[in-house]
């Protein structure tokens, strides 16, 4: 097995830089070298369906009729019992860790909850890895059916550094609230904003950005827009095909940008 493993881990970096890889996260991360991304950023399925509320939780509609996830994503139902839902993020921040080089650091987006009247804030997830800093993301609220509490309008950015992690020059100026809205025009159910990675990426050092559950592939664009390299990990063929989709048409658009940039290079005199 450890032998599979070195024969696989060779393939690194062509078979993993600026791709989407298709496949599971946690056995993808694990054919990886150590400290080979510079940064990681990514948003796991949140396990919306294991939910102790109505509707969303048994997929009869209700009051969740016209949600997106309602039936989880694609390849993925997002109803992990808790406990091994946790196991598993574990497994995969220990994963990320690894993968990062010791300058480097991850940012973890998810989502604090509710359950059975009390919070659910995973520090049952994020409890003894580095976490430096909690960035609150305020991206305005949708819909609160208790009347228990208040309308939830964030979700956190755990910042988990290694031992040398050092922002790019004067983005420590920046506060740790960020106000940008949600992303609308994307066919994925759960997308990122293009403005929250690309804050991220212009934030940090280096050159290679892992995304290990990539999505409709807003980390790969980020990285595109500051010339970064990126490693995207997706386990639906849908939404793999959907990135690197989105990626080419993004490629394209920065072209023509380039090239109507350009000033001419000579003129002819009549």
């Amino acid at each position: 097995m450890a032998e599979t493993r070195q024969r696989l881990k060779k393939s690194f970096p062509s078979g993993f830089i600026n791709k989407i890889v298709k496949g599971d996260s946690l056995a993808a991360m694990k054919d990886m070298p150590d400290q080979c991304v510079d940064l990681v950023i990514t948003s796991p399925p949140y396990n919306l369906k294991n939910s102790s509320g109505n509707g969303m939780k048994n997929g009869s509609g209700g009051k969740w009729s016209n949600a997106a996830l309602l039936n989880g994503y694609e390849e993925h139902h997002d109803c992990m019992p808790h406990d091994e839902y946790v196991e598993w993020q574990r497994a995969c921040l220990t994963e990320m860790l690894r993968v990062t080089k010791d300058t480097g650091a991850i940012f973890y987006n998810h989502k604090w909850r509710v359950q059975k009247g009390l919070l659910q804030d995973r520090q049952d997830i994020v409890q003894g890895f580095p976490v430096r800093q909690i960035i609150i993301w305020r991206r305005k609220g949708g819909i609160n059916f208790n009347p228990g509490y208040f309308l939830p309008t964030f979700e956190v950015i755990y910042l988990i550094a290694k031992k040398d992690f050092k922002l790019a020059p004067k983005s420590n100026a920046l506060g740790d609230v960020w106000e940008i809205p949600q992303e609308f025009k994307n066919e994925h159910p759960a997308p990122f904003p293009v403005e929250l990675t690309d804050r991220i990426v212009n934030s940090c050092l280096g050159n290679v950005v892992l995304d290990p559950f990539m999505g409709s592939g807003t980390t790969a664009i980020s990285a595109i827009n500051h010339s970064w390299d990126y490693v995207g990990i997706e386990l639906s063929d849908n939404y793999c095909r959907m990135a690197r989709k989105r990626i080419q048409s993004h490629k394209k658009q920065i072209e023509k940008i380039n090239v109507k940039s350009e000033p001419e290079r000579y003129s002819v005199a009549l």
